[in-house]
C-alpha cells in the first residue's frame, strides 16, 4: 500500500517476491565476487586463480566481511533501489524477524537486524503461506513466545546437501553443520577463529534471554563428533577424579640446539649412531641446529634405523627411491580417459591442487608462481595416496608435509620422513576421527587432574569438550606457531620424551597461561573460542616447552595418581629391562632398534582401551575410564 492509512482509495503497489539463491566465491582474502545461479541476464563471472594463503578459508574466520558492490540491484546491500523507491532487496542472513497480521487479508513486514522495518507486503490474493513455507527452506523460523504474531528468524536450517562452497556465505548457520560434514577444512580455516557462529545457531537473536539449557547445548556440540562425551554425569564404579594434591612444579631449564659437532660425537666410525637415549634427551632439552635436521630428522622419523652404518643408509635409500619412483609413475601414467573413469583420483588431484596453492606461501620455499617447492609439495601428496589407499589425501596434510619437505629439500626422503609422521597422525584423519575423540577426552582428562577449577570455568561455559583445541591436536600446533617454532616442537615431541602424548600436555601448558585471563575477564563461549585464536602466531616455543616439562615432572611426583592419568601419560607401563635396553634421564627404557612406529602401537593399545568404552556411548553409554 502506497500509504500506511486505511483510506479505501489509496494505491496499490504490485510486486513480485522473489527468493534468489546466491554463491559466493572468493577472489582474495579481503573481497568476494558474487554470481546469481538462477539469473540468465547475470552470467558467471570469472573467478581468479587462488594463490593467496588460506584464501578459501579466511571468508568464515570473521564475523563479518566486505562485500563488493553489484551492478544489478539484485542482491546488493541497499533496501532501496534507483529504479523504484518502493522495490527493495535482502540478505536472509541479515532478517531478524517477520510480523505476520491479518486484516481481511495476510500482511507480513520484514525486520532486518540493524533495526529496518521494511514496508509491509500485502497479499490481496493469497500466497503468504506459501511465501513463507519456501522462505523456511533457507532459514528457520520459530514463533516469538512474547508475540504469537511476530517470527523469529535464525539461519539455522538449510538442506544438508549443499556444497561447502555454498555454506560459505552463511554468517550464523555454518559451523555446526559444515564441521559435520569435513571437520578438516572447517577446523583448518576457522573452527578456533569464530566468534558468534555456534550459539546462534542454536538460539534465535530475540531470545537470547531464554537460551537453552547447558545440557541440552551440550548434546548439541556432541553432534559434531559423535561419541564424544565428556564427563557429562559421574556413574557408581567409575573412576572420578577429583581434585589432588599434586605438590610444587619444579624449575625446568632449557639448553641450546645440538650442533653439528655436537651430533658427529655420536656417529661411530661406520656411521650408527651411539648412546641413543642421552641424545634424544639432548634433543628434547634444546631440539637442534637447522644444519643438522636434514640427517637427524630421518632418525627421529624412523626413515632410518639408530644403529644402521653409512653403508647401509645408502642401499636403503636406493631401495626406497626405486619404491617410490614406481609408486610416483602408477598415477603419472594414468591418462586424461583413464582418469575421467576414476573419481576418487580425480577429487585428490583436484583437492591436493587447491591445497598445495594454499600451503605456506608466505614462506620463500613456497612462495611465488610456478615454484619447484610447490611441485614437489604436490607429487609427495599425491604418491602418497597410491602409498595408502585407504586414506588417499584428506584437507590437512599438507601443512603435516611442508615443514618435512623444506628441511629435507629432497623428494624421496621428505615423502618416507613423511609416511612415517602419518603412522603416527594416521587416526586424526580417518573419516570416524577416533584419534580426535581420544586425543579430546585424554585431554580433558588431563585438565581435570591439572586444574578442576578452570575444567569446572569452562564446563560452565558450554566450552568443556575443548573443541578449541582440535586444531592444535589435528594438525600439531602448525597454524599456531611460527614455521621455525613448528620445526622446534617437532623435532622435540619425535624424541618420545619425557612420556607418551607429550604433545597433550603442551597443550595443557598454553591453557595454564591463558587460564587466569580468560577467568578473570569471565569470558563465555563465543570469547574463549576468540581468545585462543589470537594466540595464534603470539606463542613463545621454549616457555611452551619448559612449562610443558615442568608440568610432566609434576605429575609423575604424584602419589595418588589415578590410573586413568598414568595410561595415558604411558607412566604405568612394567617393563623387564633386557641388555640391549638403555635408560634416558627420563627413566625411559629404549632400544637403538625402537621405531615410532612400534611405539605408535602401544599407544594405540592404551588409546584404544578408552576408544572401546567411548564407542559404547553410541547405544546410550557414558564414556569413563575405569580403575
Amino acid at each position: 500500500h502506497s500509504s500506511p492509512d486505511e483510506s479505501e482509495d489509496q494505491d496499490l503497489i504490485s510486486g513480485i517476491l522473489r527468493i534468489v539463491d546466491k554463491v559466493w566465491v572468493l577472489s582474495d582474502s579481503s573481497s568476494v565476487v558474487e554470481w546469481t545461479q538462477s539469473s540468465e541476464d547475470n552470467p558467471h563471472r570469472p573467478i581468479d586463480h587462488q594463490l593467496s594463503y588460506e584464501t578459501e578459508w579466511d571468508m568464515i574466520n570473521a564475523v563479518s566481511f566486505r562485500r563488493k558492490a553489484h551492478a544489478h540491484g539484485d542482491g546488493g546491500s541497499n533496501h532501496t533501489n534507483d529504479r523504484n523507491k518502493w522495490a527493495f532487496s535482502f540478505n536472509v542472513c541479515d532478517l531478524r524477524s517477520i510480523t505476520v497480521k491479518c486484516e481481511g487479508w495476510s500482511y507480513i513486514t520484514f525486520r532486518l537486524k540493524d533495526g529496518t522495518a521494511l514496508p509491509a507486503i500485502h497479499f490481496h490474493q493469497g500466497g503468504s503461506t506459501a511465501f513463507l513455507d519456501s522462505l523456511r527452506k533457507s532459514v528457520q523460523i520459530n514463533e516469538s513466545p512474547d508475540d504469537e504474531s511476530v517470527l523469529i528468524v535464525s539461519t539455522y536450517c538449510k538442506t544438508f546437501s549443499q556444497s561447502f562452497e555454498n555454506l560459505l556465505d552463511d554468517t550464523n548457520y555454518g559451523l555446526v553443520q559444515k564441521f559435520k560434514k569435513d571437520p578438516y577444512t572447517t577446523t583448518l580455516g576457522g573452527f578456533s577463529k569464530v566468534t558468534n557462529y555456534l550459539f546462534d545457531a542454536f538460539r534465535a537473536p530475540e531470545l537470547e534471554c531464554h537460551q537453552r539449557p547447558a545440557e541440552e547445548v551440550a548434546d548439541l556440540l556432541g553432534e559434531l563428533i559423535p561419541g564424544l562425551e565428556i564427563n557429562q554425569q559421574e556413574e557408581p564404579g567409575f573412576e572420578v577424579i577429583t581434585r589432588l594434591d599434586l605438590g610444587p612444579r619444579p624449575e625446568v631449564q632449557r639448553r641450546g640446539p645440538v650442533t653439528m659437532e655436537e651430533w658427529a660425537k655420536y656417529q661411530d666410525s661406520e656411521g650408527r649412531i651411539t648412546n641413543v637415549p642421552h641424545l634424544k634427551d639432548l634433543i628434547f632439552k634444546g631440539g637442534l641446529c637447522h644444519a643438522v635436521r636434514r640427517e637427524a630428522w630421518k632418525f627421529l622419523l624412523s626413515y632410518f634405523p639408530w644403529n644402521s652404518t653409512h653403508e647401509e643408509r645408502k642401499l636403503l635409500q636406493k631401495r626406497k627411491t626405486d619404491e617410490y619412483f614406481r609408486m610416483k609413475l602408477q598415477w603419472k601414467s594414468v591418462s586424461e580417459e583413464q582418469e575421467r573413469r576414476n573419481s576418487r583420483l580425480r577429487d585428490y588431484r583436484s583437492l591436493i591442487e587447491k591445497d598445495v596453492n594454499r600451503t605456506d606461501r608466505n614462506n620463500k620455499f613456497y612462495e611465488g608462481l610456478d615454484n619447484p617447492g610447490l611441485i614437489l609439495l604436490h607429487d609427495i601428496l599425491m604418491t602418497y595416496c597410491m602409498y595408502d589407499f585407504d586414506l588417499g589425501y584428506v584437507q590437512g596434510m599438507s601443512d603435516l608435509l611442508s615443514p618435512i619437505l623444506f628441511v629435507m629439500e629432497n623428494e624421496v626422503d621428505a615423502f618416507w620422513c613423511f609416511v612415517s609422521f602419518m603412522d603416527e597422525m594416521h587416526e586424526n584423519f580417518e573419516e570416524q576421527m577416533q584419534g580426535m575423540k581420544t586425543q579430546l577426552i585424554q585431554l580433558s582428562t588431563l585438565l581435570r587432574l591439572l586444574d578442576l577449577a578452570f575444567w569446572n570455568y569452562l564446563e560452565a561455559q558450554d566450552s568443556g569438550y575443548l573443541y578449541f583445541c582440535f586444531r592444535w591436536l589435528l594438525i600439531r600446533f602448525k597454524r599456531e606457531l611460527q614455521f621455525q617454532d613448528v620445526l622446534r616442537l617437532w623435532e622435540v615431541m619425535w624424541t618420545r620424551l619425557p612420556c607418551q602424548n607429550f604433545h597433550l600436555l603442551v597443550c595443557c601448558a598454553i591453557l595454564d597461561s591463558e587460564k587466569q585471563k580468560i577467568m578473570d575477564r569471565k569470558y563465555g563461549f563465543n570469547e574463549i573460542l576468540k581468545h585462543i585464536n589470537e594466540l595464534s602466531m603470539k606463542l613463545d616455543i621454549e616457555e611452551i616447552l619448559s612449562k610443558s616439562e615442568a608440568i610432566c615432572m609434576q605429575i609423575k611426583n604424584c602419589k595418588d595418581l589415578p590410573h586413568s592419568v598414568s595410561e595415558i601419560l604411558g607412566l604405568n607401563t612394567v617393563t623387564e629391562p633386557s641388555a640391549a635396553l638403555e635408560t634416558s634421564e627420563y627413566g625411559i627404557l629404549e632400544s637403538p632398534q625402537t621405531s615410532p612406529r612400534s611405539t605408535n602401537r602401544q599407544d594405540h593399545v592404551v588409546s584404544n582401551g578408552h576408544s572401546h568404552l567411548k564407542e559404547t556411548t553410541h547405544n546410550g553409554c557414558k564414556v569413563a575410564f575405569i580403575s
